[in-house]
């Protein structure tokens, strides 16, 4: 491989590295402000809940290079070009400003940035892309181009559909005719935002709904793919802030389906790409209580991770975003 190489910015949220390391991850999601004693003990619980474990980092870092190792694989040959792999998160060293800069002193001027995240919202992945842009500016010289999306990806969607399978099938053959399945993201602020180009389909608005409309297609998508009638949707882990967030809630989902006598709740969690503390937490242990004390079966899709499959799906994005913005 004789070519420049591009460098692949694999960007993700950020996590505590540790027990002790919580208080500075928190804050630095609250912009500067520290969680309140209470606030903070209790995210300390939770954590010592999953066993204070913290393994986000490990694997995005895991993510990363298993894209660029599919990436070199399909471009190995004579004068073909090369990738590195580069991690940034938002929330926690190494830090996407980090991350540009380590591209840059390493001579690598073309890049492509990816979020370990499938909807866009300029709330969400395009903070990452300003962040990583803002970099590139202040050190001049790179050439950064940006996955913004890939939920509906038709190889993301079979992966989906393949996981939701699979935990349809774990279901008792009554608890699989009767189940509800509940695609999940994170909450999100509703806000007026001036990216908004149409009206969504939940609400008489043009605002942060574009994120909503993402989430239904996904299910859309998967349900179709399955055969499936019907789903519902729900979001997780919405701030403690004044302003409204994305809801219903997956716990007030599940508490209502059993409420309707099904028998069985499946949450597909599509937002998400790695299991973190709301999945590990927020949906093994809360939701999981929710439905078992109602009665209901409770399981959830697999999450990605490094699963082989799921890093073909990545490189593939990654692969024809490139040759849309770098043609032949």
């Amino acid at each position: 491989m004789t070519d420049a190489p591009i460098g692949v910015l694999v960007m993700a949220y950020g996590t505590a590295n540790g027990p002790g390391d919580i208080e500075r991850y928190y804050t630095d999601i609250r912009g500067g402000r520290a969680p309140t004693p209470e606030h903070l003990r209790e995210l300390r619980d939770r954590y010592s809940a999953i066993g204070n474990v913290f393994p986000l980092l490990d694997t995005t870092r895991a993510q990363a290079a298993g894209i660029v190792d599919r990436l070199n694989a399909a471009a190995d040959g004579e004068g073909a070009t090369s990738f590195r792999a580069y991690l940034g998160m938002k929330h926690s060293p190494p830090f996407i400003p980090e991350a540009v800069a380590r591209m840059r002193d390493d001579g690598v001027r073309r890049g492509v940035g990816i979020v370990m995240a499938p909807h866009w919202s300029g709330m969400s992945v395009e903070t990452y892309v300003e962040r990583a842009i803002q970099a590139a500016d202040d050190g001049a010289g790179q050439d950064l181009t940006f996955v913004r999306s890939y939920h509906d990806h038709p190889a993301f969607v079979s992966f989906l559909a393949k996981r939701v399978a699979d935990a349809l099938g774990r279901l008792a053959e009554d608890e699989r005719e009767n189940a509800t399945v509940i695609f999940s993201a994170h909450s999100l602020p509703v806000r007026t935002l001036d990216d908004a180009t149409k009206r969504c389909r939940t609400c008489d608005c043009a605002d942060s709904c574009r994120y909503v409309d993402a989430l239904h297609e996904t299910a859309d998508l998967v349900t179709g793919r399955l055969g499936i009638g019907g789903y519902e949707i729900a979001w997780q882990s919405a701030g403690r802030t004044n302003e409204p967030w994305w809801g219903p809630p997956v716990e007030d989902v599940i508490e209502q389906a059993a409420a309707r006598g099904r028998a069985a709740a499946v949450v597909c969690s599509a937002g998400f790409v790695a299991d973190n503390l709301e999945i590990l937490y927020d949906l093994d242990i809360e939701a999981r209580e929710i439905a078992e004390r109602a009665g209901m079966r409770f399981e959830r899709t697999e999450m990605p991770n490094a699963d082989p499959a799921f890093l073909d799906v990545l490189a593939s994005v990654v692969s024809e975003h490139l040759a849309e913005v770098h043609p032949g």
